[in-house]
């Protein structure tokens, strides 16, 4: 079988030099500037499907204002500016080409643009009627399925419901004045209709979003999303990258929207952005929302759950048994090149939160029932230079600050520095940014990059980034140290993106049995090929390796293969991977349904292979199937607990339609 699919990847291989004539999708084209890190599947899903939004309901280029090209996370601030400059100086764009003019801005970012936006008639002259809104508005409907061939423990014994995950998203929308849909959304295991799903879905997310309507720039009713400043106060979106922050420089965003896909991290209530004037916006919120929680012997909760799984009596027993009630308001002043704004969010939980004093790494995390945090975010932004930052405190007096430095040093080299320093008394329910531990807490840093294009075809992009803990962690017992090393350099020419990368992370952890720390180290490198002939045909090789402690070592060989038509698009892919364990585990993305994200993760010996068609007979109607199974040489069981499958095999289907009308 091993011959049998390392046969397989040297055809597809070659077939990389056939030659046709369609043009590259926008995922393509986005992965090309922002580079996924591994195991960063829950920002990238987010990212993706908003993106995956915008280019299902283009926007006329010439209504985009300041605050919605910052929220676009593939431009740099010199890239913004310069759009609303040429707006600002030359009117209304009369073509898509006119964006070859604009210095400031690359070719992939170029076909972002042209994937996104079009040129539109003249703005409408003020907020369309109900009858415009109703007659030309447009509806989307889809269905997605995902069916294992298998079965797991939990499916025979342990799981409330049948094995099959789903979900069904609507939306009506009329350009960009009017959004308003619903998502149900079901994971494998999960009662439908029945238990404590009597209603049919285990999520629900309503919303209607309303914008340019006079002074009101955006209004949200229903679930929504909100992020301001750097996250250190308010961020339920995607937080960055080391590497797409250093793409952007260190730059902050404040974005308002509905909440439109499947994640648990949201607000729910009401939210709107009034523009008061030229230079100050304000935004105020109120959100009233279910939380799970896990629950100590007095009924005070002892950690709040985001997993959103809810399968066992175990879990549905943490489901929506606690409630938190918010409100906040931020307020953002533009005066030139300058900027700043203020922050203010207060948190009420019914239910006293109370995690143990023990384990050491647990007492500091946030408790109580009330939190308050305010904040302070600046910034100055030039043709050279770029300053941003962020200053919060907690009800306590504890501080986090965020603060970074970017400089065009030329046309062709940028530099940025980004300094952290997160207090270990510091907790904020809501934030979400860049740190290496995952929390805005118990971390001070300095990330350092660089990025060099001295043609447009040669890029290099580099970082270190040295933190320190003053207490305790996860697996970690006292005061450490964590140092992340990263280079990346890629080449495109003409039809094709090679690239090579490599990364070193350090790190300290308590030994086995002692509370004596050892340093640990883990390198990960990669190396690809990325094929586009122009036309249909597209292709990616990609070799991967890792290197643990003690030599533990992992390696993994993929090809995909695409072949689109103007009606039907085939993709698939295949992966060999070896590993000694799951410390060297391997990582890789493939293609998937509409607003589904593929980052799997893979240890031990076996084989990944996939084959997907999206169909679209019509321009309303677009059908997709997926197949995948994963084959291990070195096992007879695969998982552990209710999640084992008794066999070396696994393969799943996935289904989707998708209807406009």
């Amino acid at each position: 079988m091993v011959k049998k699919g390392l046969l397989v990847l040297l055809m597809l291989f070659l077939l990389t030099v056939a030659h046709a004539q369609t043009t590259e999708s926008w995922q393509e084209v986005l992965t090309s500037v922002m580079t996924m890190e591994d195991n960063q599947t829950k920002d990238w899903e987010e990212l993706m499907a908003q993106m995956e939004e915008l280019a299902n309901e283009p926007r006329d280029i010439n209504q985009m204002t300041r605050e919605e090209w910052e929220a676009l996370p593939f431009l740099t601030p010199q890239q913004v500016e310069q759009l609303v400059e040429y707006h600002d100086r030359y009117g209304a764009m009369k073509s898509m080409n006119e964006l070859r003019l604009l210095t400031e801005l690359d070719e992939p970012r170029r076909q972002l643009l042209n994937c996104f936006f079009y040129i539109g008639e003249e703005k409408e002259p003020g907020f369309p009627s109900l009858k415009d809104i109703a007659q030309y508005g447009r509806h989307e409907l889809m269905a997605y399925a995902h069916i294992p061939t298998y079965e797991r423990r939990g499916d025979k014994n342990g799981y409330a419901g049948y094995p099959y995950k789903h979900w069904l998203r609507y939306q009506f929308g009329y350009k960009d004045y009017v959004k308003a849909g619903f998502v149900g959304a079901q994971d494998a295991g999960e009662p439908f209709f029945s238990n404590k799903n009597k209603a049919g879905y285990d999520f629900y997310s309503f919303y209607l979003q309303v914008s340019h309507l006079g002074c009101l720039e955006t209004a949200v009713v229903g679930k929504y999303k909100l992020s301001v400043g750097m996250g250190l106060v308010m961020n339920s979106s995607f937080a960055f990258s080391k590497l797409a922050t250093l793409t952007q420089l260190g730059r902050s965003t404040k974005t308002l929207r509905a909440h439109s896909s499947r994640s648990t991290d949201y607000l729910q209530g009401a939210a709107a952005s009034i523009r008061m004037g030229q230079r100050l916006t304000a935004t105020a919120f109120v959100s009233y929302r279910p939380l799970d929680a896990t629950l100590n012997s007095d009924s005070t909760a002892r950690t709040l759950v985001d997993e959103g799984y809810h399968r066992t009596t175990t879990e549905l027993a943490k489901k929506n048994n606690t409630h938190a009630a918010e409100t906040g308001l931020n307020l953002q002043y533009r005066q030139g090149r300058l900027r700043g704004g203020i922050t203010a969010l207060y948190s009420h939980l019914d239910r006293r939160l109370q995690p143990p004093a023990t384990p050491l790494y647990r007492r500091y995390q946030a408790q109580g029932n009330d939190f308050v945090n305010v904040s302070a975010n600046y910034g100055y932004l030039s043709r050279r230079l770029t300053l941003n930052g962020e200053t919060a405190i907690n009800k306590n007096g504890a501080l986090a600050t965020l603060n970074s430095v970017g400089l065009m040093v030329t046309d062709v080299l940028s530099m940025m520095a980004m300094q952290r320093f997160y207090s270990y008394r510091y907790t904020a329910l809501h934030a979400h940014s860049l740190s290496n531990g995952g929390q805005v807490q118990n971390e001070s840093g300095l990330l350092v990059g660089l990025t060099w294009t001295p043609t447009p075809r040669w890029r290099l992009m580099g970082y270190t980034d040295y933190c320190y803990s003053p207490w305790a962690r996860y697996r970690i017992s006292k005061p450490s140290h964590a140092w992340d090393h990263l280079l990346q350099l890629t080449y495109t020419p003409q039809h094709w993106t090679l690239g090579a990368r490599y990364r070193l992370r350090q790190r300290q952890r308590d030994k086995s049995g002692t509370t004596t720390l050892e340093d640990y180290s883990e390198q990960r490198a990669r190396l690809w090929a990325d094929w586009q002939s122009g036309g249909r045909w597209n292709s990616k090789s990609q070799i991967d390796a890792t290197i643990g402690n003690a030599d533990d070592r992992g390696i993994m060989v993929s090809q995909t293969l695409g072949y689109q038509t103007a009606t039907l698009r085939l993709s698939g892919g295949i992966g060999y991977f070896y590993t000694d364990s799951y410390n060297s585990r391997v990582y890789l993305y493939e293609s998937g349904p509409l607003y589904t994200f593929g980052l799997s993760q893979f240890s031990g010996h076996g084989l990944r292979y996939w084959l997907m068609a999206r169909w679209q007979p019509s321009r309303s109607l677009t059908l997709t199937a997926k197949v995948a199974t994963t084959k291990y040489y070195n096992r007879d069981v695969i998982g552990t607990g209710l999640q084992q499958i008794d066999g070396s095999s696994m393969t799943d289907v996935d289904l989707q339609v998708r209807w406009k009308f």
